[in-house]
């Protein structure tokens, strides 16, 4: 599996896991809390995204896109934290909730990067 493929297949379980996780929620916890776990898988994947396709450019290019990745990693943290502080302020997501939308990613990560690596093997 290319990193491509592996950063395809993570931004779509992720989607998928968001939104499966969120059904229930919606139900059980009500709409703030549904809206949390999407918007935090939302975020999660802008964030891991983001944060490949710099990797990229910094593998390509070292030097000074290495040096422009520490920028471009505090761009990235304050934004994924202004969008998640606006969120908590107008009180459309819950703080629990986009907590473990924000976990669907490393989950769907690891479980995809071990599968690809059995396939390896």
């Amino acid at each position: 599996m290319t990193p491509g493929e592996l950063r395809a297949r993570v931004t779509v379980a992720t989607c998928a896991g968001a939104v499966v996780m969120a059904l229930p929620v919606a139900w059980l916890a009500g709409s703030s809390a549904a809206l949390g776990i999407l918007a935090g898988g939302a975020l999660a994947v802008v964030n891991f995204r983001w944060l490949a396709a710099r990797a990229d450019v910094a593998a390509a290019a070292p030097g000074l896109a290495g040096a422009l990745w520490y920028v471009g990693a505090a761009l990235r943290f304050s934004l994924v934290a202004v969008v998640a502080g606006l969120l908590f302020v107008s009180g459309w997501a819950h703080p629990v909730a986009l907590l473990a939308g924000f976990t669907v990613l490393p989950c769907a990560l690891v479980a995809l990067g071990l599968q690809a690596a059995r396939q390896e093997v």
